[in-house]
This record gives structure tokens, C-alpha cells and sequence, in this order.
């Protein structure tokens, strides 16, 4: 009885200590990575944008292989990946797309909570941006999910209620996403992401007066 409570207590143990904590050269690395998606996101021009995120995305996959057991390098090469097939377009775009989905997924099952739930969110934003069956994997039900996902883990977050109100629009609901844009708006800042958080201000204000139009 006794070593099946020791047992016991040692699993809980185990399932109570993250995969991998970032240790202060990582997260360092991690703020670089965002801060220049940002930069390319809403600084570089758009005809040089592919060219960059390329870039960016061997530093990404450098990150993976340094620190594999790390949710947020996964997520941070799925977004980047996912950005220069954004950018990129075309086909070539599809075989990116399909690698950011499997870097998102692996991101999840590292720790699904990580930098507050990013990977639901950018999972679900493949989900409702790329195309269906047969040529991707496009689904809004999966989306649906996904962003639901992001939600309960951060439900006031600028990211997870943009792509929400995203979602809403893309299935013609345009009253609720212009409830979810506008409480997008007002979500709290995040230090250190002052230039993504600018940039997302717009691309909510630009949805909203898409929404808005007769």
C-alpha cells in the first residue's frame, strides 16, 4: 500500500513539472523571434516580406533543434512558418502551411498552455485560412474548435479575440465579431510587443470597417 502511494505521489510529481522551462539566453531568443515577425509583419514592405520571413524561420528551426522540449519554440516556427507561406502564396505556400500545422500540433503536446495558449490560436487561424479538401486542410469547424480552445486559456488576450472576431466574420456573423473586435481593441498591452500590438490595432480596425460596410 505504502510503495503504491509513493508511486503515486512521484507521478504527480512528474505530471506537475513543465515539459521545459525557458532559461534566460532562451527567452532572449524568444523576444528577438518576436520582435522581428513583428517587424516584417508591419514595417518591411510586402514584396520583401517573403524573403525575410525565410530568414526568420531557419532561426526558428535553429531554436527547435537547441530546445526541442520547449512549447514556445514550436510555436514560434509554426507562426513564422506560417507567415512566410502568408507571404509567399501560391503553391509553394502549401508544403510551409502544413509544416507550421505539424510544428503548432507538436507545441500543443508539449504544453498546450504556453505563452497563453498561442498555439490554439495560431492553429486555428490555419485552419480558417487555408484552403479545404483536397488541395489542404482547411476546416472552420476544426478552427472553431481550436479558437474556442484559445479562449478559455486566454479569454482577453488581443490574438485570441481577433481571430475569434476573424472567424465570426468568415461565417457571416457579423454582429459578434464586431462585439469580439472591439473588446480585441481593448485588450490589456503586452510589454515588450508594442509594435505587434500596434499592428494588430490596425488589422482589427481594418476588419471592423469591413464589417461596417454596406
Amino acid at each position: 500500500m505504502m510503495n503504491k502511494l509513493i508511486c503515486a505521489f512521484g507521478l504527480l510529481l512528474i505530471l506537475s513539472i513543465p515539459a521545459w522551462a525557458l532559461d534566460a539566453g532562451d527567452s532572449q531568443r524568444l523576444a528577438a523571434i518576436q520582435q522581428r515577425w513583428a517587424e516584417i509583419q508591419y514595417q518591411v514592405p510586402e514584396k520583401q516580406r517573403a524573403a525575410e520571413f525565410e530568414k526568420l524561420a531557419a532561426q526558428t528551426a535553429a531554436f527547435t533543434h537547441d530546445a526541442p522540449q520547449a512549447a514556445e519554440a514550436w510555436i514560434w516556427h509554426g507562426i513564422v512558418t506560417s507567415s512566410w507561406a502568408g507571404a509567399e502564396g501560391g503553391l509553394g505556400a502549401l508544403g510551409k502551411v502544413k509544416d507550421a500545422r505539424v510544428a503548432l500540433e507538436r507545441a500543443i503536446q508539449l504544453d498546450p498552455t504556453a505563452l497563453q495558449g498561442s498555439a490554439y490560436t495560431s492553429l486555428g487561424a490555419l485552419y480558417d485560412r487555408v484552403p479545404g479538401w483536397p488541395i489542404s486542410f482547411g476546416d472552420e469547424a476544426e478552427a472553431e474548435k481550436l479558437l474556442r480552445k484559445a479562449l478559455q486559456i486566454n479569454p482577453r488576450g488581443i490574438d485570441s479575440l481577433y481571430f475569434w472576431g476573424d472567424h465570426l466574420h468568415r461565417a457571416g456573423k457579423q454582429m459578434e465579431a464586431r462585439a469580439v473586435l472591439l473588446k480585441a481593441r481593448e485588450a490589456a498591452p503586452r510589454p515588450g510587443r508594442e509594435l505587434a500590438d500596434q499592428g494588430r490595432r490596425q488589422e482589427i480596425d481594418a476588419l471592423l470597417q469591413e464589417i461596417q460596410k454596406p
